[in-house]
């Protein structure tokens, strides 16, 4: 090498030698550099594993919901009056990106406007429900044409094959399958279920691309079985219907109830909605009017007067009570008949439905006694059927009544009630003096009931109620060929406003059959037209409905059928106004 190239290898830079204590620091940053990725994949991959599979999962796996299947309602004999149908809701991703026939073949088969399905596919959202309650069979046409980002979940829908018949009872559900009215909320808790899932993992495009982890299958709602029968509900809603378009009333309820169980076996409203159908409905047809209506019962509160007078002794079946000149005066305000009657037996005053006896009779007694009657018979309190809105009517404390007040009440005014309070007031006379309590599902037999009046007083007012449907009595009309029933009418102005006004609420309650007592029945028809009397109104209702259902339980007939009626006169009865001297004047009917 000569001298001229040795010269490069003799530079004084490359002749200075690297500190030591450089190399050992850069040595330590590399090291540290690997220690921190070791920390850091050992922190990620042992210590925090749970948050990257859950990260992870996220993106990719999913959690479906498998829905129950609400639980079904049948009646007494098993039939259905509710049940869950399995359907489809077809929803789309952000992927869904279909073409002028897909999208036209998509709406044709969920009978949409295609522009409605475009419309909604080119929103902001990645999730889009296209259409709830597909049914099965356009499901599967839909599934079969393998449209991108097109999905379907499963859900039920519910339907109502008794359909307007027995709505206001079995109610109805939302679109979330949740209970809205009737024993559908009632029973909510019961029938809804519980849902079970399964773990999936899903493509980008929202695919299910295989099945992961543990199934768990979805608990179905519990099957209630009413009390109600079929069959009697038919023969009780169609009478109701008949008298609500003779009379073009504003409305009406019925109730049959079975005194030994205290089984509902019908309980139907005028007017009513279609369950299975309700978009043109109204807030007043979903109103179940048996048990959230309360009105005025007029007369049909006087027999609990004479089972007071004879359960304490003060009065016989035959006593004598003198109702002339059929006017009385409390005060300022006077009681009238709407026919005047002289001297009337006790068993006449409910016969002929007078007020005066009634009058008399109540105000022989403290007002506390008659308070307690009436709360033993569940008056002032809901009758606790478990029915959204059920209401207790109005029954003040004893305390508060004026003489006007208590004489008011003995014939049904100042005091509110609902017609299945009623009824089940009534059952106190069915069963030799104990109320029963009222169930909307079946029972396992005969109930225990609460003591009220002494058995001998309940047969003695079920001879009077008899009489009242005699060609002698108010209700005639109410008569059942072949049975011997008896019951009680009652007449009320409606209450407008505060004032009582030129409208009627027409009602009857009655028994059968009286040999032996199995059924109650209440009738309440809401301002009738052309008629506005319990017998002649509501009487026709009850013969028609009793008859029916005391031939579909096969109970045995205890009375001959006369070859011919005879047609009687009118029987009179009186209804005259409240507990103000203002409207003491007014007079109503049987």
């Amino acid at each position: 090498m000569s001298r001229k190239d040795h010269r490069f290898t003799e530079s004084p830079v490359l002749k200075d030698q690297l500190a030591s204590w450089r190399i050992h620091f850069v040595s330590a940053l590399i090291f540290g550099a690997l220690l921190a990725l070791v920390g850091r994949a050992f922190y990620l991959q042992v210590i925090h594993e749970d948050f990257l599979q859950e990260r992870g999962d996220a993106r990719y796996r999913r959690v479906l919901e498998i829905p129950a299947s609400r639980g079904k309602i049948l009646d007494r004999h098993g039939d259905m009056l509710a049940q869950s149908t399995p359907m489809r809701a077809v929803w789309a991703t952000a992927d869904a990106k279909l073409d002028k026939e897909q999208l036209k073949a998509l709406g044709d088969l969920l009978e949409m406007d295609p522009r409605l399905i475009e419309k909604k596919l080119t929103g902001d959202k990645n999730f889009v429900y296209l259409k709830h309650q597909v049914s099965p069979d356009a499901a599967a046409r839909i599934a079969a044409l393998k449209l991108p980002g097109i999905q379907m979940d499963r859900e039920y829908s519910r339907f109502y094959p008794a359909g307007e018949m027995v709505a206001h009872m079995v109610g109805f559900t939302g679109k979330d399958d949740r209970g809205q009215e009737g024993v559908e909320l009632a029973f909510e808790s019961r029938l809804i279920g519980a849902n079970g899932e399964r773990t999936v993992i899903k493509d980008r495009r929202g695919q299910i691309v295989e099945e992961v982890g543990s199934e768990r299958p979805p608990q179905d709602g519990e099957d209630i079985q009413l009390a109600i029968d079929s069959k009697i509900q038919f023969i009780a809603f169609n009478a109701l219907r008949n008298a609500a378009d003779k009379f073009n009333a504003k409305g009406g309820s019925v109730i049959v109830a079975d005194i030994k169980t205290g089984e509902i076996l019908a309980l139907a409203n005028w007017p009513t909605y279609n369950p299975n159908n309700r978009s043109q409905l109204s807030g007043g047809q979903l109103r179940n009017r048996a048990v959230t209506d309360s009105f005025e019962p007029g007369s049909t509160m006087k027999p609990f007067v004479a089972a007071l007078a004879l359960d304490r002794g003060k009065y016989k079946f035959d006593s004598i009570i003198n109702c002339a000149p059929g006017k009385m005066t409390i005060g300022s305000a006077t009681i009238s008949d709407a026919h005047p009657h002289g001297a009337l037996t006790l068993a006449q005053v409910i016969q002929k439905s007078s007020n005066i006896g009634a009058t008399k009779i109540a105000l022989g007694f403290p007002s506390e006694d008659m308070w307690t009657m009436f709360s033993k018979l569940g008056f002032g309190k809901p009758v606790g059927l478990g029915f959204p809105g059920e209401v207790g009517g109005r029954l003040r404390p004893w305390q508060t009544w004026k003489p006007i007040e208590q004489a008011t009440m003995s014939y049904g005014h100042g005091i509110s009630v609902t017609v299945v309070q009623l009824a089940h007031a009534y059952t106190a006379f069915a069963r030799d003096g104990d109320v029963v309590p009222l169930s909307l599902v079946k029972t396992n037999g005969a109930v225990a009931g609460q003591p009220v009046f002494a058995p001998e007083t309940s047969r003695q007012v079920r001879q009077m109620l008899e009489m009242v449907v005699s060609p002698e009595g108010t209700a005639n009309k109410a008569a059942v060929p072949g049975y011997r029933v008896g019951g009680k009418t009652g007449t009320a102005h409606k209450l407008v406003g505060g004032r009582y006004a030129n409208k009627y609420l027409a009602s009857f309650v009655g028994i059968g059959p009286i040999s032996d007592p199995r059924l109650v029945v209440g009738v309440v028809v809401d301002e009738p037209v052309g008629g506005h009397y319990g017998g002649d109104v509501a009487g026709p209702v009850f013969s028609e409905v009793m008859g029916g259902a005391l031939r579909t339980l096969g109970v045995p007939q205890d009375k001959e059928i006369a070859p011919a009626v005879v047609k009687t006169a009118s029987a009179v009865a009186s209804q005259p106004v409240a507990n103000t001297a203002a409207l003491a004047k007014k007079k109503g009917g049987h």
